[in-house]
């Protein structure tokens, strides 16, 4: 939360943190303090004279429009937070199958990792898997229960290199998550392993 107030978090980590923030009141309250907290740090700075051609060129950056998630308002579109119908662009997710019944949404994909959406009917588990880095799934819809316990609607798990595990979607309705990685996972059966470069998870 400290590192998204202070506009440090890699971008898909950053959709993440927003999207739960804008469900989620009591993290609302949490990202506030922590912005307070940096404007008082900022205000407490010892300043220091700039020369004013530099000084120009910072105030213009202040026109220049920033792509970061804004978590402020929690608007929704059925079961999507507001960051995750902007990076949508206002339209319905274009699900991609799997296999098993599963479906995927890439949203993003670059160098600071990668955010999807999933779709995982009730029942169905996700191949077991372990993690080359870190991973943040939210649950938008039903819920999933794996070795460190259940996630419901506006759970975060928090995956790591430690973390070896085998996502069940519970009874109920098919679980909806929003998942960031920021490298590729590790996955023990040989057809996920085969599937995943045309899949990029």
């Amino acid at each position: 939360m400290q590192a998204y107030a202070a506009g440090t978090l890699p971008r898909p980590f950053a959709i993440v943190v927003a999207a739960h923030v804008s469900m989620c009141d009591q993290c609302r309250a949490v990202f506030e303090a922590h912005e307070s907290a940096g404007g008082a740090v900022l205000e407490d700075m010892v300043q220091a004279p700039v020369d004013s051609g530099l000084r120009d060129s910072v105030l213009e950056l202040l026109d220049v429009p920033v792509s970061e998630p804004e978590p402020a308002a929690p608007v929704r579109s059925g079961v999507f937070p507001g960051p995750v119908v902007e990076c949508l662009h206002g339209r319905p997710p274009r699900w991609r199958k799997m296999g098993m019944g599963v479906k995927q949404c890439l949203l993003e994909d670059g160098r600071s990792g990668s955010v999807r959406l999933l779709h995982i009917p009730a029942g169905q588990a996700v191949p077991d898997h372990s993690h080359n880095g870190l991973e943040l799934t939210l649950v938008l819809q039903g819920s999933f229960s794996d070795e460190t316990g259940r996630f419901g609607v506006g759970d975060v798990e928090i995956g790591d290199e430690d973390l070896e595990h085998t996502p069940i979607a519970d009874a109920g309705p098919d679980c909806i998550c929003l998942a960031a990685t920021d490298a590729p996972l590790r996955f023990n059966q040989f057809v996920p392993r085969m599937l995943q470069p045309i899949f990029r998870i």
